[in-house]
């Protein structure tokens, strides 16, 4: 008997891991296409941007309120309904004849990935024993990160073997493959726990994605310049979000309960997981151009070197889950924190006096410590929520990673540009270059110091798990 649960453990977390990483390469694959996508369609770059970014505005903005929906209408439903729609849509994305219709239907293939981030790690709260929840999220973040590393190499080795189309077809087979294993593996939704007088917040909803959508437009669009456009849409997102505390306040069945951010363990946790993210998305936005340009790599030098942090954090994901089953995971958040400011202290100095090993071994050490925080502060968050609000917190999560990333390009990258002493990255000196990474990192360690405050003062104050009533 104990035979047979352990291995449906292993099928459920074959099933869920199987579906971060479909979602995660198809964040990181799209990238490499977008020169001959360019060149097939006979568009502009501002054009074929959207491919990318009508994938991540839709799980940008859709990722809280389908965890809400999954709370209400039950998880492994709407789950294959969000691995059908990614695996229609790319089915549709590789047939797609203009590219109009190819980021129509990218949009919905982002919708289907904010399902599937959604929903899979309130199914380890909800399906794997407790011991072994670390375990679990650590292999969740294995799986995200090896998806991707692997994006940019496989869609470079499909693109020149078989054309653009083969990026968005490869991911049918897996996701029809995932399906299975949902139908098979995952348990049945327990309609009799659903309370009938819940009801969908579609204003709150409406409400909640078009104000994420002008926020990460305004970061977003521009390359980089922030013109009057990205006020105007910064400006229209804080309208948005005042109208959406009103709405979420005066709702009978609130999309979310702003009584849980009264929760100081959610609201740590969810604003070092923001900072994290944008100090992270640091290391992608300053990378490529030390290397290039201060380091003088050629560009094969230049992807292996850059492949070399998702590696380790793949690498270093189960490890860091199994530290968290064993000692603890807000002990475990904060070690991640210290790796990962000591890391950023490391970019910062050494790389300038060391060359590109004193670039490699702080990266190595940001990415370790990331996988360990992640892991850790994920298994913290899902493992003391009530069962009715897995999903949305889950979203909640998500949503605070994918908002630092969003904020981490625009901001650090401005940073970067500003410290280079240059309106134009692309042409500064090498030292100019490597000055501005100097800047750049220490203000990302002293954003990583921030966050490991925020840990402390979480720990000290002793919150309680989040349960029903805390949303109520």
């Amino acid at each position: 008997m104990e035979g047979e649960r352990t291995a449906a453990v292993r099928w459920i977390l074959a099933a869920l891991s199987l579906s971060v990483l479909l979602s995660s390469i198809g964040t990181s694959i799209a990238n490499v296409s977008l020169p001959t996508l360019a060149q097939a369609f006979g568009a502009t770059f501002q054009q074929v941007q959207w491919v990318v970014l009508a994938y991540l505005v839709a799980i940008t903005t859709m990722v809280v309120s389908v965890g809400r929906l999954g709370d209400i209408t039950g998880r492994r439903r709407l789950l294959m309904i969000g691995v059908a729609l990614f695996t229609v849509a790319s089915a549709l994305c590789g047939s797609a004849p203009t590219l109009w219709l190819l980021i129509a239907a990218r949009a919905v293939q982002g919708l289907g990935a904010a399902i599937m981030m959604a929903l899979t790690m309130a199914f380890v709260g909800e399906t794997i024993p407790k011991a072994r929840v670390g375990s679990a999220m650590g292999l969740l973040g294995t799986m995200s990160a090896a998806g991707t590393a692997l994006g940019p190499s496989l869609g470079g080795l499909l693109i020149s073997a078989l054309g653009w189309q083969a990026i968005f077809f490869i991911n049918v087979p897996l996701g029809l493959t995932i399906l299975v294993l949902i139908h098979r593996y995952l348990p049945v939704d327990a309609s009799h726990q659903r309370d009938s007088q819940l009801r969908f917040d579609t204003v709150g909803t409406v409400l909640l994605a078009l104000t994420l959508a002008a926020y990460a437009l305004a970061m977003t669009v521009g390359r980089g310049h922030f013109g009057s456009r990205n006020i105007g849409l910064l400006v229209a997102a804080l309208l948005g979000m005042g109208l959406f505390i009103i709405a979420e306040r005066r709702a009978g069945s609130p999309l979310i309960r702003m009584a849980m951010f009264r929760n100081a363990s959610l609201s740590a946790s969810l604003s070092m997981s923001l900072l994290v993210s944008t100090v992270m998305m640091a290391t992608l936005v300053v990378g490529p151009f030390y290397l290039s340009r201060t380091l003088g790599l050629s560009a094969g030098w230049l992807g292996l070197v850059l492949s070399i942090g998702p590696f380790f954090a793949a690498l270093a994901g189960v490890p860091a889950g199994r530290l968290v089953d064993d000692v603890g995971a807000d002990r475990m958040t904060r070690m991640g924190l210290i790796g990962i400011a000591i890391g950023c202290l490391l970019l910062s100095a050494l790389p300038a006096t060391v060359g590109s090993v004193g670039y490699i071994l702080p990266i190595v050490v940001v990415t370790i410590g990331y996988a360990l925080f992640q892991t850790a502060n994920n298994t913290a968050v899902m493992m003391n929520i009530h069962a009715d609000q897995r999903g949305v917190i889950s979203g909640l999560l998500n949503l605070s990673r994918n908002l630092g990333l969003i904020t981490g390009a625009s901001v650090m990258g401005a940073l970067f540009t500003f410290a280079s002493g240059t309106t134009d990255i692309t042409t500064a000196a090498p030292e100019a270059v490597a000055t501005g990474m100097q800047i750049t990192f220490a203000v990302a360690g002293m954003l990583v110091v921030v966050a490991f405050v925020i840990a402390v003062a979480s720990r000290v104050a002793g919150e309680r798990p989040i349960l029903a009533r805390d949303a109520s």
